[in-house]
């Protein structure tokens, strides 16, 4: 009868997906009826080990893990698709549905001690601290000095445009949550974004939704560089690079740092499986705790220091450009310095 029961589900469930713009998508059978339904922008090799730790600690709940974009998220929760717990790297987007009254309450002792700054009103909760790193190809570079500063990258592509041409990957901000947020918050933060824009866009740079594709075309030679990728999914690729083709850039100048967070969806049904995951990432957040753990957590960026902690912030401020007006104009900036005829 269990099997019966679960077998409706699944199909209901999958019918249900095919409404949505799915990236990856994996089902992690458990011993019981319960079933936690994720829906998540973090791809599947880099979450497996936290379902796995999760799933040996509630061997009856099954986990129904959807992969899809921040963007696409966003638009799932917001219409009201069946998910118990949404993951996401596009802050902003997160605390905009968290504001809207579109995530439930949660409290416990995990959360409770989650600093001021990765919380908020018991509705979005902080996990990791990620920031925004420039992932370029060691056989592209060769002979060439490495960029420190934003600065010194638009130098090197001024003078090295032969080289660069049709080779440098960014966000597309048009389609990609992670990437508005990151493009806005770096404008806010220095004037070189633009300049270092208007230079890409002389080059006929390659757009992506997708920190994973760009990295993965860096390390097939398809791509020179790409910037404002998560340094996660780079270390994480890194990892298994052992041609040494791909190294890794943090700009020195300024560095992005977006806060990975968890909301409860208000159409959740399994609320209490979505409180128990969200109860161990917010502890592994706040601890170095032994295991194989591909996303940093919040302390190893020193955001116990607020004074010294990367540029976003968990608040209200996220949303200054979410407002269609603010969003039309910066869009109308981006495309003339990065789609140039």
């Amino acid at each position: 009868m269990r099997h019966a029961c679960l077998a409706i589900f699944l199909s209901l469930f999958t019918t249900m997906l095919t409404a949505l713009e799915i990236e990856d998508h994996r089902f992690f059978p458990g011993t019981g009826e319960r079933v936690l339904k994720v829906i998540s922008t973090a791809d599947l090799e880099v979450f497996a080990p936290y379902l796995a730790a999760f799933q040996s600690s509630q061997p009856g709940l099954s986990i129904d893990y959807t992969v899809v974009s921040s963007a696409e998220l966003y638009r799932a929760i917001r219409n009201g698709a069946a998910f118990d717990l949404a993951l996401s790297s596009a802050m902003d987007l997160q605390f905009q549905l968290a504001n809207d009254g579109f995530a439930k309450s949660h409290r416990s002792e995990a959360t409770t001690a989650l600093p001021d700054w990765a919380r908020w009103r018991d509705l979005i909760f902080a996990f990791t601290a990620e920031p925004a790193v420039v992932v370029l190809s060691t056989q592209r570079f060769q002979g060439l000095d490495l960029p420190t500063t934003r600065q010194e990258l638009v130098t090197l592509l001024r003078e090295y445009p032969e080289r660069f041409e049709g080779s440098v990957g960014t966000y597309d901000v048009r389609d990609s949550g992670l990437g508005y947020l990151f493009a806005t918050q770096e404008a806010r933060s220095t004037d070189a974004y633009w300049r270092l824009s208007e230079v890409m866009g002389r080059l006929n740079p390659q757009l992506y939704c997708c920190s994973g594709q760009m990295i993965d075309d860096v390390a097939e030679g398809r791509l020179a560089l790409a910037y404002n990728v998560l340094g996660s999914y780079a270390a994480e690729r890194l990892a298994r690079d052992s041609g040494g083709r791909v190294q890794i850039l943090g700009m020195q100048d300024f560095t992005n740092v977006i806060l990975r967070t968890a909301i409860i969806p208000v159409g959740a049904q399994e609320t209490a499986g979505a409180g128990a995951l969200i109860d161990m990432l917010a502890r592994l957040g706040q601890r170095d705790v032994p295991g194989d753990w591909p996303l940093p957590p919040l302390g190893q960026t020193g955001a116990d220091n607020v004074v010294d902690f990367g540029p976003i912030r968990l608040g209200p401020a996220l949303m200054v450009y979410l407002d269609p007006l603010n969003r039309r104009a910066f869009l109308t900036e981006w495309e003339n310095a990065l789609e140039q005829r």
